[in-house]
């Protein structure tokens, strides 16, 4: 575990939000690049990593004190202005609501825009696991791998070898960026929205199964309410593609061709 990164006198500049920042910073930029090629204005990039960051976080925050509520009644204020509780799903809910929202607003053909963000959506992913490694946060169960790590400092402690499930998710998160983007996005580009739909689907069968060697506690039926949640944004993701393979009218996705591929 390496939480902090530095210190600059009494500023201690912490892993896991430097991460962060360079997940986002990095966003902005293959997506100003994006915007770019298609000949809208690049700077129109800031405005969907800023209101996605804001929504993003909030959403993280109300999914953290629903699944943890009765903590949440307990302590209220600290729940919410803690450092703690930036929940995944939460968090790709809420930034989605709100980036939705932006490019609503702003008038742009929504499917169009989604398939640009998706992929985007998984480096972020990546290197905010990164940041999660050298937390200590969001570690697997134990074994005897020669890679396998130990995080005595975490929560919960570890220490003994475990899964770096965060590096995991950072390789497969990279892999599956280049999968939408070279493969899936240039076969799909008839139908705005379907790579977006690819994303969904395949966002949630990664981290539906990371889970049997993460330590998250099950809920029900062995599995954990980070399951529960993934197989809602794989079927979320199966029902747009089908929609949109269907031909089926969508306000704001504006189809690019009605023909069946």
């Amino acid at each position: 575990m390496h939480p902090e990164l530095l210190h600059i006198g009494p500023l201690t500049i912490y892993t896991y939000g430097f991460m962060m920042a360079t997940a986002f910073l990095v966003c902005y930029f293959i997506l100003k690049s994006e915007f770019k090629k298609r000949g809208d204005d690049p700077e129109i990039a800031s405005n969907f990593i800023f209101w996605g960051a804001i929504g993003g976080i909030v959403g993280a925050k109300i999914f953290y004190m629903l699944e943890f509520f009765q903590e949440f009644l307990q302590d209220p204020m600290g729940m919410i202005f803690s450092g703690a509780g930036l929940v995944f799903h939460g968090g790709l809910i809420g930034g989605t609501i709100a980036v939705v929202t932006v490019i609503m607003l702003a008038k742009k053909p929504l499917g169009e825009y989604a398939d640009i963000i998706g992929p985007v959506l998984l480096i972020g992913q990546g290197l905010g696991r990164v940041g999660c490694f050298f937390a200590g946060c969001c570690h697997g169960e134990a074994c005897s791998l020669p890679w396998a790590v130990t995080f005595p400092y975490a929560s919960p402690p570890a220490n003994y070898p475990v899964h770096p499930t965060q590096l995991y998710e950072t390789f497969i998160n990279i892999a599956l960026f280049f999968v939408l983007v070279k493969l899936v996005r240039p076969r799909l580009k008839k139908y705005s929205g379907m790579t977006f739909a690819a994303y969904m689907m395949l966002a949630g069968l990664e981290r539906f199964f990371i889970e049997f060697i993460r330590v998250n506690p099950g809920v029900a039926w062995g599995l954990s309410s980070a399951q529960f949640t993934s197989v809602g944004i794989f079927i979320s993701g199966l029902v747009l593609a089908v929609i949109i393979k269907q031909n089926i009218s969508i306000p704001f996705f504006q189809n690019r061709n009605p023909k069946n591929i």
